[in-house]
């Protein structure tokens, strides 16, 4: 990283809560994470449930703070199970008294309640995605008991009212893509800035060796990621394709796949970098906020075939790989073949230029500046208001001649 600027030095002194979903493992958020904890290393951390040792160590170090739920066997590992109780759980944060809260939310961590008067700046990965725009697939893919589907149904409605309501306890919203942005402006009637997330691309370099052939998929194995349609994509055309990530769909997809198929489970990041460096392409089938993955590949040099939604279809274009259209097995199918037969010469220097405006340092600066002048703005009103607000352009003038 660079050396710190200004604003890094401005916050040294702040009283800085930090507030985290969950902490079980590292992910994009985690990254984003990461780096704050870094320069903030004074801040306490709440969170509702933390399996320790499943981040980084400058998560680990902080004053780290859980929820009740925390004490319940296996909350680590079920932790989206406990989903209605989530709301009652972050109840029991109490931040102090401190001078900047700071969640980084995409389920419940916007819903602290911070100190009266004081700033709370939501860095919203999107909207709580259960009550959103994944409601509908929380509820097909729901396997209670007979009849329960119903009350699952009005559970969400609820923790939708309770989500946008609780988006008035935030004095400023960053979003991590304008996809983001969106949501926030229709969910919450709130305006954001849009910071995207730290691409490591000091980590995530080119290695300017032949490219083998197969294609690659870095994912969780959850449902919305959409990992089947690579699967039934590569094996419908008997093309090679190597799956890197675990999860409760890794015995399901392993059911569907062909021979041509091999899953490597969970890796390091050195053993993610060798294969963004090797593969012919990466596939992202999956609708995604931003897509941290993408970018890494990118970094390296790899092409990209993306399905044409989300934060992704921001990002990628026909220069560096592919965009399609039908979020199926056979689009996808059909995108691998038609770039395949396209035959144009990939760049990998093109790609990686893609990514370095979303370098680790690049969001640090951005991030830092932001907090640093909300800090400073004696006119961002405190967020207890008693009604939501029309949404409200909020976007800092030196944050938008950086981007």
């Amino acid at each position: 990283m660079e050396a710190r600027g200004g604003a890094a030095r401005l916050m040294d002194g702040a009283r800085v809560a930090l507030v985290h979903d969950w902490l079980t493992g590292l992910r994009g958020g985690e990254k984003c994470l990461d780096v704050l904890a870094r320069e903030l290393p004074r801040a306490t951390l709440h969170t509702l449930v933390h399996d320790r040792g499943t981040t980084t160590p400058a998560i680990e170090s902080l004053r780290i703070r859980t929820s009740p739920l925390q004490r319940l066997p296996g909350a680590s590992r079920h932790y989206r199970k406990l989903l209605p109780v989530m709301p009652l759980a972050a109840r029991g944060w109490r931040v102090g008294d401190v001078d900047l809260v700071v969640s980084l939310s995409h389920c419940v961590a916007k819903a602290v309640v911070p100190p009266a008067g004081r700033p709370h700046v939501c860095y919203c990965f999107t909207p709580m995605r259960y009550a959103w725009e994944g409601r509908d697939h929380y509820l097909e893919t729901w396997h209670g008991p007979p009849g329960s589907r119903r009350a699952v149904s009005l559970v969400l409605d609820r923790l939708r009212a309770w989500d946008r309501a609780t988006a008035r306890r935030v004095s400023r919203f960053i979003a991590i893509s304008e996809t983001v942005r969106r949501r926030i402006r229709d969910c919450y009637g709130r305006d954001s800035v849009v910071i995207e997330p730290p691409v490591d691309t000091d980590f995530y370099t080119p290695a300017h060796l032949p490219r083998e052939d197969y294609y690659l998929v870095v994912s969780a194995l959850v449902p919305y990621k959409k990992i089947e349609h690579a699967i039934e994509a590569c094996t419908r055309l008997g093309r090679r394709l190597v799956v890197i990530g675990a999860g409760p769909e890794q015995a399901r997809l392993a059911r569907r796949a062909g021979p041509t198929v091999e899953f490597l489970g969970r890796q390091p990041d050195d053993v993610l970098r060798d294969h963004f460096r090797a593969c012919r392409a990466l596939l992202f089938p999956g609708v995604e906020d931003f897509g941290i993955v993408p970018m890494e590949a990118l970094a390296c040099g790899s092409p990209v075939l993306a399905l044409a939604e989300g934060g992704v279809a921001e990002t990628v274009d026909g220069g560096v790989g592919a965009l399609y259209q039908e979020a199926s097995p056979a689009g996808l199918a059909r995108a691998i073949t038609l770039w395949e037969s396209a035959g144009r010469p990939h760049d990998p220097h093109a790609a990686r230029q893609k990514t370095l405006k979303f370098a680790t340092d690049r969001y640090r600066d951005r991030m830092l500046a932001f907090l640093s002048d909300t800090l400073a703005d004696a006119s961002i009103p405190s967020p207890h208001w008693p009604r939501p607000r029309a949404a409200q352009p909020v976007e800092d003038v030196r944050i938008r001649d950086q981007a």
